[in-house]
C-alpha cells in the first residue's frame, strides 16, 4: 500500500506492507534510522517520535494510521549541522553510551521541555518513564535534562 506523510516538514510517499509500523516505514522506507528498533511492544521508548504533535512509539502506530499525517523524528531536531540543545545537554554532561537509547530519551525530553521549561525531578522522572537504557544508570541522563532546561532558560543544573 502507498503511505504518504508529511516528515520533517517534508512529503514523502512510500510503499510499504499493509501492516507495517510507522516505525519501519521510517527505517525501511525511508531511511530515517534515528528512531530504534528495540522492544517492539511500546515498552522502551528507543522508537519515539511525534505524531500530529504526540509523543508515539512508532512500533505501535501502523504506518496506514500516519497516512496524511504529520510525523517529526529525532532528525527532525537539528537546524543543518547544529545540534538541538538537549542533543547538546546529552553530549556535554556524558548521557550518550552505546547510543541506542539516546534518540527516544532525547524526543522525550524535548517533549517534556517544551511544555515544562523548569521541570522538577518528580515530574522529570515521569515523563522518561517510558524510556529505558540498558547500558547505564540514569544519573547521567537526568544530569542531561537539568542541563537542557538551563540552556533552553529553565532551571540551572
Amino acid at each position: 500500500m502507498r503511505v504518504r506523510v508529511r516528515v520533517n516538514g517534508a512529503w514523502r510517499t512510500a510503499e510499504v506492507w499493509p501492516g507495517a509500523s510507522l516505525l519501519a516505514l521510517l527505517r525501511d522506507a525511508l531511511g530515517l534510522c534515528g528512531s530504534k528498533n528495540a522492544c517492539e511492544q511500546g515498552e522502551c521508548g528507543s522508537c519515539s517520535v511525534w505524531l500530529d504533535g504526540e509523543l508515539v512509539c512508532a512500533c505501535l502506530v501502523l504506518a496506514a494510521q500516519a497516512d496524511g499525517r504529520e510525523v517529526r523524528t529525532v532528525e527532525g531536531l537539528t537546524t543543518g549541522e547544529d545540534l538541538h540543545p538537549v542533543q547538546r545537554a546529552f553530549v556535554e554532561a556524558g548521557a550518550v553510551q552505546c547510543g541506542f537509547c539516546t534518540p527516544g530519551f532525547v524526543v522525550a525530553v524535548v517533549d517534556l521541555l517544551s511544555r515544562d521549561p523548569d521541570p522538577d525531578e518528580p515530574r522529570i522522572r515521569e515523563a522518561l518513564s517510558g524510556n529505558l537504557c540498558r547500558c547505564t544508570g540514569y544519573q547521567k541522563i537526568l544530569d542531561a535534562v537539568r542541563l537542557a532546561a538551563s540552556k533552553l532558560g529553565g532551571s540551572s543544573p
